[in-house]
């Protein structure tokens, strides 16, 4: 397994950047010896040469999307090269471990992987120096099993990946800047019931050592950088480990930006640090909201209420930062009212422009594993698992919220496609659902005549 192109990474979709998920494995590899090549099939073509010279093929499955391109992928791959172990490994292979070793994969890895990763490589090198079975083929329990433990992390290998230039932008006053993707840590210390990532850690979470998150930084910003996104689950897991790492980010590179993601309630626990963080270059917050409804958030065990969120967007308004919400539009316990009702709230607080429109037609994703599915206020609503779809099914209790979701799904994906301005979709959105409850829609949106868009990064939020 020595000889380059001997094991090929693959990442399939990770939210527009430059995947990290699988710059950091290409790095345990080559501290180990090894000299992977790396494939990042959303800016680049499967490449069928690398494909059929690969023996361990790893495909990153980070999110639900980039599961089911990757297992698209695989049936490719096996077309290709069926001899090559193929394994999966991230977040939504952890949740889809059984189905995965039923049908394309050998091998399943998740949480802190990489040192696992490097030692079912040995395993094959091993194996294949004395003619044995590949491991993880005949032992598929001991193949999907999470990994948790501190690992020391390497600088992410990058030089072999495409160039930061494919890669999302930072968007602001009208012009585009290249953005970096880092992470300062790992897991989360919460558990959501719909996030894939407490199934996986299970409340756990592991830092990066500051000095590893500055150079892979450093070595971004010298690939043109001049903004940075935090993709950690929840930035302020460790607070003082946010701070730590942010100044150091502010003392070496003054005029670089970051934004991260946090939960409202730890936006509200560190309030106080949050004009710091505006000074040290902080443009904008990601922060899963989810919905207004206080008996949805206990269902999601999200930690906040509509009240909290109020006054996190008053927090970080007076600190000068930018909170750009994530919802749930579409959940089991989704009315109409209330889903009109949300409508006039982004309205009201003038975020229009801070929700990318994809959000208004987020579906509630159930996959195997989840902890959804031990809430009996899910079950009631739980139909079959979707033949390769890699989730359950549900219902809503009214079919139009259903037909809803539906029509709104639709119309964001045609007004994408268009590059429709977000205030346009807004108001189409916002007649879909007067429509839906038989009542006439609101008067139009008021937009301020010297309308400014918050800063934003050019690949709208998915799953």
């Amino acid at each position: 397994m020595r000889a380059p192109g001997d094991i090929l990474l693959i990442a399939c979709y990770e939210l527009g950047h430059q995947p990290l998920a699988v710059a950091w494995p290409a790095a345990f590899l080559e501290r180990a010896g090894y000299r992977p090549f790396v494939l990042d099939l959303s800016v680049e073509p499967l490449d069928a040469e690398k494909v059929a010279r690969a023996r361990l093929i790893a495909v990153s499955v980070p999110m639900h999307t980039a599961l089911r391109l990757g297992v698209t992928v695989a049936a490719k791959i096996r077309e290709m090269n069926p001899s090559a172990h193929v394994c999966f490994y991230g977040h939504y292979a952890a949740l889809n471990a059984a189905e995965l070793l039923d049908t394309c994969a050998n091998s399943v890895l998740a949480g802190e992987m990489e040192a696992q990763l490097v030692d079912l490589v040995g395993e094959m090198e091993a194996a294949h120096a004395t003619s044995q079975a590949v491991p993880g083929s005949a032992a598929p329990a001991a193949a999907s099993r999470a990994v948790l433990g501190k690992l020391a992390f390497p600088l992410p290998a990058r030089s072999a990946l495409p160039s930061l230039k494919k890669y999302a932008r930072m968007e602001r006053d009208g012009r585009q800047e290249i953005a970096a993707y880092v992470e300062a840590s790992r897991g989360c210390k919460h558990v959501c019931r719909h996030c894939p990532i407490p199934p996986v850690y299970g409340g756990r979470f592991f830092v990066v050592p500051v000095e590893t998150v500055l150079a892979d930084v450093r070595q971004q910003v010298a690939a043109g950088a001049a903004h940075v996104t935090f993709g950690d689950p929840d930035f302020l897991n460790g607070p003082r480990h946010a701070l730590a790492v942010a100044r150091a980010l502010h003392a070496e590179f003054p005029a670089v930006t970051f934004d991260f993601t946090a939960k409202v309630e730890h936006l509200m626990r560190e309030r106080a640090h949050l004009a710091e963080l505006a000074a040290l270059g902080c443009a904008f917050v990601v922060s899963a909201a989810e919905s207004l409804d206080d008996r949805v958030l206990g269902y999601l065990a999200k930690g906040h209420t509509r009240a909290d969120l109020v006054a996190a967007l008053r927090a970080t308004r007076a600190a000068g930062i930018a909170l750009r919400p994530t919802w749930v539009a579409f959940t089991p316990w989704t009315t109409l009212e209330g889903y009109r009702e949300w409508l006039d709230f982004l309205a009201g607080e003038a975020l229009v422009d801070h929700v990318d429109p994809v959000q208004y037609g987020i579906r509630l994703l159930v996959p195997p594993g989840s902890l959804l599915l031990e809430l009996p206020e899910m079950q009631c609503h739980l139909g079959e698992k979707v033949p390769g779809g890699f989730h359950y099914r549900w219902t809503h209790p009214d079919p139009r919220v259903d037909r809803l979701a539906s029509d709104v799904a639709a119309l964001v994906a045609d007004a994408a496609e268009r590059d429709e301005d977000a205030a346009v979709t807004f108001e189409r959105v916002r007649a879909l659902a007067a429509a839906a409850a038989g009542v006439a829609p609101p008067p139009p949106l008021a937009l301020p005549p010297d309308r400014r868009r918050p800063p934003r990064l050019t690949e709208p939020w998915f799953c």
